[in-house]
């Protein structure tokens, strides 16, 4: 189960229960399978490795290679450098054990929950390019805000891609949840819409899905903006969330379309997904060093259970394993 916490009105924070250790064990595992291309590139050098600037060199690469950035791979070895000499490191398995600290250090900032109860509604609006899994993730947050006890309404704001309002009704009849959608029109208006709706009924939540673009579509970029603005009209503290979905195997692509969508909309959160195939762990590395926006949950799979919530440790142990 994802981790979402939900602030009750005296604004405790509420831990999402644990998933079981079986269902966890085998998320985990799918985790490493789909970062063992990058993990088996950084883990071999450490294998019967001198301490010496070769190490480094190839280090470097690696960590270029699995898309951390030149921020990141900068940072990462100057700091390693210095816990080497700091704490006189002599093998290699110290110093892959003193990578792994700095790797956590470096992701740690991007954990954080997702926290419920904010308001009634929670509006969140979800944009991200096409093919990033945009329509699928919104289905699988439904269903674990629906295990956190909440009430949920999706917007079918992609009216762009006749397809997408099609994909959210099935998600909306397999999860029993009410997906406000319209044959045509303005996306803003059907946000609008369902902001009202949600407030009259007491719904806990609003998702609101967007078209799929690319950043440079400056067109449609000007039209997420719009359907913000419309939403804060509807309700004046919303958006609460300004989500992005993004492939994790797109590489640098990934960190240029956190940077473009959160100078046109200010994210709240990050939601990556598709780490099951050759996605490259490194660029977490760079998102945290180049524009840390949290990091909610990871994805590695179609199954619902296969959305979970990001956990810095986990991840870096499943990259150096």
């Amino acid at each position: 189960m994802a981790e979402v916490t939900e602030q009750a009105e005296e604004a405790e924070i509420v831990p999402a229960p644990a998933p079981a250790p079986e269902a966890k064990r085998s998320w985990l595992s799918r985790l490493k399978a789909g970062l063992s291309k990058t993990s088996s590139n950084l883990t071999t050098l450490f294998v019967g490795a001198r301490i010496d600037e070769d190490l480094y060199e190839e280090l470097e690469s690696a960590l270029l290679v699995s898309d951390a950035g030149v921020e990141a791979t900068q940072w990462l070895l100057d700091e390693l450098k210095k816990k080497v000499k700091a704490e006189r490191l002599t093998e290699a398995a110290q110093v892959r054990t003193a990578l792994r600290t700095l790797l956590i250090e470096l992701l740690q900032p991007l954990q954080r929950p997702l926290v419920l109860g904010r308001d009634k509604p929670l509006v969140m609006m979800i944009a991200g390019v096409n093919g990033a899994g945009k329509t699928t993730t919104i289905g699988k947050l439904a269903l674990h805000l629906q295990a956190h006890g909440q009430s949920v309404l999706l917007a079918a704001g992609d009216t762009f891609r006749a397809a997408a309002r099609e994909q959210l009704a099935v998600w909306g009849e397999r999860n029993n949840v009410q997906v406000i959608a319209q044959e045509s029109g303005d996306p803003a208006a059907v946000a609008y819409d369902s902001v009202h709706s949600a407030q009259a009924r007491g719904t806990h939540v609003v998702m609101v899905d967007t078209a799929g673009r690319l950043p440079t579509q400056l067109h449609l970029m000007d039209e997420l903006k719009k359907i913000k603005r419309v939403i804060g009209k509807a309700m004046h503290s919303a958006p609460h969330e300004v989500l992005l979905v993004i492939d994790g195997n797109t590489g640098q692509n990934a960190l240029a379309q956190v940077k473009a969508f959160d100078d046109a909309l200010g994210l709240t959160g990050l939601v990556v997904t598709k780490l099951d195939g050759t996605a490259k762990g490194g660029i977490l590395a760079a998102i945290a060093k180049t524009r840390p926006v949290p990091l909610y949950f990871i994805g590695v799979g179609e199954q619902i259970e296969d959305l979970q919530a990001f956990n810095a440790t986990e991840f870096v142990d499943a990259l150096l394993s």
